[in-house]
């Protein structure tokens, strides 16, 4: 999934937006050029730098060409009004309604990022692995 994505995506939910984006694991992808004619890319949202567009100062200054270059392999997708949360799995945002989701699958997905959660992002670790919705682990 590419960062530029999230100056798209809001919650199926509640339509919040911004939602929060947390990287747990990135691929750089050097050969990858910017060649927009444009900067920034993206139109309200970086979330390459967690930050709205219209209230950075100099918003032609944002590094797009860094931006582009990097790849999530895996990661959340994090709602703070409803506290839904969403897995990116090998580059794939997977924004399913709560009946479609996979209890076992993504039960398993808190498992196997609950260490790298923890560290990277401290202040929402717990409401993701213990208070998220529709799935949590077990205390």
């Amino acid at each position: 999934m590419k960062y530029r994505l999230m100056d798209v995506l809001a919650c199926p939910y509640d339509k919040t937006f911004p939602l929060r984006l947390i990287v747990i694991k990135r691929t750089e992808h050097p050969e990858r050029q910017y060649t927009w004619p444009r900067k920034p890319f993206c139109e309200e949202y970086c979330s390459y730098r967690d930050l709205k567009i219209k209230e950075h100062p100099k918003p032609d200054t944002l590094p797009c060409e860094e931006c582009h270059r990097w790849e999530i392999e895996t990661g959340v997708i994090y709602c703070p009004t409803c506290g839904r949360w969403y897995p990116i799995i090998e580059e794939i945002p997977r924004m399913l309604p709560d009946e479609l989701r996979n209890e076992k699958d993504e039960v398993e997905f808190l498992k196997s990022i609950k260490d790298d959660l923890e560290k990277v992002a401290p202040d929402l670790a717990k409401k993701i692995l213990y208070e998220g919705k529709p799935f949590k682990l077990k205390q």
